[in-house]
C-alpha cells in the first residue's frame, strides 16, 4: 500500500525490506521455501535455529512517543520565531524562509536519501518546520481581522488541525473509510494534481503579480477547502502505513520516520486552516 505522503511511503518501504532481510540473512538459515529462516518444524526433529532479532521491534508506544517530541520542537521553535517577529519582524521573516527550504530540504533528505529511522534529521526537520510555523502564524497576528485580534486565527486553528487530527483518528480505527489501493491510487492522484496548481499559482504570483488561488476569493476558498480535505484524508494513510509496519515487526527506529510523515500533514493542515480562517475575515 503507498501513502500520499513520500516521507511515509519511503519509510514503509524500506521497513518492509528491512523486515525481510533480517528473517532472510539470520545465522542458521537454510531450507525454508522463499526464505532462509528456518531448517524443519519444531517437534518434527528438523528445527535447528530461530532468527535473531537485532533490534526492538515498533511499538505504538514508540509511534506515540517519538511523535510527541517531534511536535514539542515544533511548538517551541515556532514559540521562539513568533516573539523575535514581535521584536523583530525582518528577522522572524528570514528565519521563516531559512525554515521552509530547511524543513523542505529535509524531507527530501528523508525520502530519497534513506534516512527514515534517523532522529536526527527527523528532529532538524522539527527546528525548521518550528521556524516556519512560528513566522507563518506571525503573519496574521499583528492585525485586527473581521474586528477581532489575528492571534484569535492561531487558536483556532490549532483547535482545528487537533480535532481533524482525533477525527481522523477515529474514522481509520472503526473503518469507516476503508484504505484501499484504490483510495490510495485517487488521494494520491488528487495530492499531485493540487501541487501542481499551487506551483503553477506560485510562478503566476512571480511573473504577473496574479494570485487567484491564494487571494482570498473564492477560488482560493475553494482551493483551501479541497487542501484541507486532502490533508485529511492523508492520515488515514499515514495511520495505515505505521499500523502495518508495527505488526511486520519494524525496527523501533521506524517511529521516528513515522512521527516525521505526520508531522508533515499536521503542518500541512494547520498552514491550510490558518489560511481559510483569514479568508472568512476578509
Amino acid at each position: 500500500m503507498r501513502s500520499s505522503n513520500p516521507v511515509m511511503n519511503s519509510i514503509g518501504n524500506s521497513a518492509m525490506q528491512q523486515t525481510q532481510a533480517g528473517y532472510q540473512n539470520a545465522p542458521g538459515a537454510q531450507g525454508y521455501p522463499g526464505a532462509q529462516g528456518y531448517q524443519g518444524y519444531p517437534g518434527m526433529g528438523g528445527y535447528q535455529q530461530q532468527p535473531v532479532a537485532t533490534e526492538r521491534p515498533m511499538t505504538i508506544d514508540d509511534v506515540v512517543a517519538k511523535t510527541g517530541i517531534t511536535l514539542a520542537v515544533i511548538i517551541a521553535f515556532a514559540a521562539v520565531n513568533y516573539f523575535v517577529g514581535l521584536g523583530n519582524p525582518g528577522l522572524a521573516m528570514i528565519l521563516t524562509l531559512v525554515g521552509a527550504i530547511g524543513g523542505f530540504i529535509t524531507v527530501l533528505i528523508s525520502s530519497f536519501g534513506k534516512k527514515y529511522g534517523s532522529a536526527a534529521v527527523t528532529l532538524i526537520y522539527a527546528v525548521f518546520e518550528g521556524l516556519f510555523v512560528g513566522g507563518f502564524s506571525l503573519m496574521f497576528t499583528n492585525f485586527t481581522v473581521g474586528g477581532s485580534s489575528g492571534a484569535a486565527m492561531i487558536g483556532q486553528a490549532i483547535l482545528a488541525t487537533i480535532g481533524v487530527f482525533i477525527g481522523m483518528l477515529f474514522v481509520y480505527k472503526t473503518g469507516a473509510i476503508r484504505v484501499t489501493p484504490k483510495f490510495t491510487r485517487i488521494l494520491v492522484g488528487a495530492i499531485f494534481g493540487v501541487a501542481i496548481m499551487a506551483l503553477g499559482n506560485l510562478l503566476l504570483a512571480i511573473f504577473t503579480d496574479a494570485n487567484p488561488l491564494r487571494d482570498g476569493g473564492m477560488l482560493a476558498i475553494i482551493f483551501s477547502l479541497v487542501c484541507i480535505v486532502l490533508a485529511a484524508m492523508s492520515f488515514l494513510l499515514d495511520f495505515d502505513t505505521a499500523d502495518r509496519l508495527i505488526r511486520a515487526g519494524a525496527p523501533s527506529k521506524y517511529a521516528w520516520g513515522v512521527a516525521l510523515g505526520l508531522a508533515v500533514t499536521l503542518v500541512w493542515l494547520y498552514t491550510e486552516i490558518l489560511r481559510l480562517l483569514s479568508y472568512f475575515r476578509d
